[in-house]
């Protein structure tokens, strides 16, 4: 490496360690006169008047109003709406972010008008969201939910982009990483980046150029987002062995001192395919900021980015068995990588310098990492990390001249409020709010016992200060925050859909299972030619999502018995292959390959393609004639609905064969799919909710949800005809362009395919938000649908 360039960097290091070394000894002098006991004392005179309400005694039998758990987060959104408190709470939530994320004053009045427009959209999502139906909630980071955010933003393919992006990555984070709160923290720093981008970018903006800027954001965001879980978090997780570790750190801090990722070269070990995976990704991702970053803010980035990476490393190699580490080692690390890190965001989009921006958000950055570490103390000490709180955990009894974390904490606060924003009200009772909610928070999630002894470790020292902070504790009100609640629950959310998909997976698997057991058609003499045939068509590897979805929502949802609906199972799957024994013909589309092997008539000759087609057409309709535990009525109205189903499918076929080398238009396309592939989803959810007699309204949502997701299906199978793998496909790509076929793609190309794709989906998603069942293997099953590589 270049002797100069690491001298360069070594010089910005100790330039930024100075003014954090600065920092700290004003603070340690503050600590040592107890400045901070008198001052918050007086500030917490002024703000329990707000926050420590006497209830009268109705109050308590009021019990529409009682508060909910404060995890809970749609009843809690709803229980402050109810009780009149959502304003104040997202206001005191969104001035906390622009103090943080953004930071600036709240003394301003520009600041102010701009948090109330803020907060005014957010109440409406919010409220409106929630009044939209009694029972379900139109989320915002679910995968529908930000692409419609995005269409309102024109940044569709960018949504799309991020989305596969988002699930790329959270397929390769490793075993013994958390890969919810890796997620979570990438979307955090993508929200970041971008609402440092909408913040700079004024009311005079063109749409266009506003569009582009968002676009740019969000891929910038997801490039710098992603040093936090591939390098942070892979550098503390203790995945890597200790030569990997130094390998992977050196090609980091040469990255950062050259501005050349260095190619990776040979890296052997179990980790060898993941550490590939990820210089590749980051090496794009470094590109792109490069490529992105202005002259006069290049240099300002490295330097940035440099010092975090560096503090982290200062940090990481830590050992708590060393008892030697002074003040200074314990807390500069931690102010350069908590301001550092924010820092960071204004250089990666090109903002221009403000050093009030600067100043703020580095004197503000160790009052949220002392929170953070305060919160994960026992979690730190368990992994052995070296933070100011374990440290003095271990050793405050025999190093007498080590600072208490706790006692710095409120001193950076009272220095926030009276040096930093000069006394304001609104930051006084903010950063108070935020204080005294975490606190609330530990003792919560910790138990009275272990926050009591933890009080008594660190603040003995000020008995009477002790006791102004715990009564503030035990009795003040509407001191939480949404960014908490928000974290909570896509934590939450994130957990619950890997569980769900997981139970998913393990569902379609066992179920597929189950049916390819009694699939196969015994044989009969007179039709055994044509048995023959028929098993072999249905002994394919079909992926049998139709009769899956039959299963699911008739046992699960309708409570139908499962051994009962044996017969209608293997007639949706009997319909369905007849389908594709036809389509393959030579006289259609001339199929070789089907299910990874060849097609039927390949095997045995058209003629018996035809008649076996034919023959499990029928054998579907005698196997629903069969479902003797159900009301006859019943069963004819399912037959006759089936006979519709299936005469309207051969009308999509007719159409389909009518339209070789015509163009068709969008419209003709979206009708021509919905009967050739919407339909067959369609009967796989009315057949059980007719033999479970759902109401009308039912059959209706269920309708609309199978017409989207069928035609998002089938906008899947035309892209991944142009850009799959037909190793995983199990028959040959580019069978449309070759039979001059209309698709989506040649119609929208694969960009506007996509997005036609993803409006489907989220019209399907939608559509779920009405039906009074559990749809979340329906949920599942979409984002199966258009995630799928084959």
């Amino acid at each position: 490496m270049n002797e100069e360039l690491i001298k360069n960097a070594n010089v910005s290091y100790q330039m930024a360690e100075q003014k954090a070394a600065h920092y700290f000894h004003s603070l340690y002098r503050q600590v040592m006169e107890k400045v901070y006991v008198p001052t918050i004392t007086e500030d917490i005179q002024s703000w329990k008047r707000n926050h420590i309400h006497h209830h009268s005694i109705l109050s308590f039998f009021s019990r529409g109003k009682r508060k909910p758990d404060t995890r809970a987060y749609h009843n809690y959104i709803q229980w402050l709406d109810y009780t009149g408190k959502l304003d104040n709470y997202l206001n005191r939530s969104i001035s906390y972010i622009f103090m943080r994320d953004l930071g600036k004053a709240l003394d301003s009045q520009k600041t102010q008008i701009r948090i109330k427009h803020v907060v005014d959209n957010l109440k409406d999502h919010l409220t409106q969201s929630r009044a939209t139906n009694r029972n379900t909630t139109i989320e915002m980071f679910n995968m529908a939910g930000l692409y419609r955010m995005a269409q309102k933003e024109g940044i569709e393919s960018t949504m799309i982009w991020l989305l596969k992006k988002l699930k790329t990555v959270t397929t390769n984070i490793p075993i013994g990483m958390d890969a919810e709160n890796a997620q979570r923290k990438l979307i955090k720093i993508i929200a970041g980046v971008l609402m440092n981008e909408i913040d700079e970018l004024g009311d005079k903006i063109s749409p266009v150029e506003r569009t582009q800027k968002l676009a740019a954001a969000i891929r910038l965001g997801y490039a710098y987002g992603l040093t936090y879980p591939f390098i942070d978090d892979l550098l503390d997780a203790g995945i890597l062995s200790a030569e990997e570790e130094k390998r992977y750190s050196h090609l980091i801090r040469t990255s950062l001192v050259t501005g050349i990722v260095p190619p990776l070269g040979n890296w052997t070990g179990e980790n060898g395919d993941l550490i590939v995976y990820i210089h590749s990704e980051l090496r794009d991702a470094f590109e792109y900021i490069k490529s992105h970053l202005r002259p006069e803010t290049r240099q300002k980035f490295f330097e940035q980015a440099y010092v975090f990476f560096h503090s982290q490393e200062v940090d990481r190699v830590k050992d708590l068995s060393n008892p030697n580490y002074t003040n200074e080692e314990l807390y500069i690390p931690v102010i350069l990588k908590s301001s550092s890190s924010r820092l960071i965001v204004r250089t990666v989009i090109s903002a221009p310098e403000d050093e009030d921006f600067d100043n703020r958000t580095f004197y503000y950055g160790i009052y949220n990492q002392l929170a953070d570490d305060f919160a994960d103390m026992y979690e730190d000490l368990k992994d052995g990390r070296v933070t100011p709180y374990t440290y003095y955990l271990k050793y405050h009894k025999q190093r007498a001249d080590l600072i208490n974390p706790f006692e710095l904490y409120w001193t950076v606060i009272s220095n926030l409020i009276h040096k930093v924003y000069d006394s304001d009200t609104k930051a006084c009772e903010v950063i108070l709010d935020r204080a005294i909610n975490g606190l609330k928070r530990y003792k919560e999630r910790m138990g009275t016992d272990t926050y009591n002894e933890v009080m008594t470790l660190f603040a003995s020292g000020n008995p009477t200060f002790n006791r102004v902070i715990q009564k503030m504790v035990r009795k003040a009100d509407d001191v939480d925050f949404f960014d908490k609640l928000l974290r909570d629950h896509m934590i939450t959310t994130l957990k619950n859909e890997r569980k769900e998909q997981e139970e998913f997976k393990d569902t379609i698997e066992t179920i597929r299972n189950e049916i390819n057991h009694f699939l196969k058609i015994p044989k009969i003499e007179d039709v055994e030619p044509l048995i023959d045939a028929a098993n072999y068509s249905l002994e394919g590897d079909g992926k049998r999502l139709r009769p899956i979805m039959t299963w699911v929502m008739g046992v699960n949802e309708y409570g139908l018995n499962k051994n009962a609906i044996v017969p209608l199972l293997k007639s949706l799957e009997y319909m369905h292959t007849a389908s594709l024994i036809f389509d393959d013909l030579p006289s259609q589309d001339n199929a070789s390959i089907r299910r990874g092997r060849p097609t039927l008539h390949q095997v045995f000759n058209v003629s018996i393609a035809e008649l076996t087609g034919l023959f499990l057409t029928q054998k579907a309709i005698a196997e629903q004639a069969s479902l003797d535990p159900f009301d006859s009525k019943t069963v004819l109205r399912l037959i006759h609905y089936s006979a519709q189903m299936t005469a309207v499918m051969c009308k999509g076929q007719a159409m389909d064969l009518d339209s070789k080398g015509k163009q068709l238009t969008l419209e003709q396309l979206n009708t021509m799919c919905f009967y050739k592939t919407g339909l067959a989803f369609e009967a796989s959810l009315i057949m059980p909710a007719i033999l479970g007699r759902a109401k009308e309204s039912e059959l209706d949502a269920l309708k609309k949800f199978a017409h989207h997701a069928g035609i998002a299906f089938q906008i899947k199978d035309d892209l991944l005809d142009v850009e799959g793998d037909s190793n995983l496909l199990g028959k040959p790509i580019g069978k449309d362009a070759e039979n001059n076929n209309s698709t989506f793609v040649s119609i929208l190309g694969p960009e506007g395919a996509r997005k036609e794709m993803w409006e489907h989906y989220c019209l399907a998603m939608e559509a779920l938000q009405v039906v009074p069942r559990n749809t979340s293997f329906l949920k599942h099953l979409l984002n199966y649908l258009v995630n799928r590589d084959h």
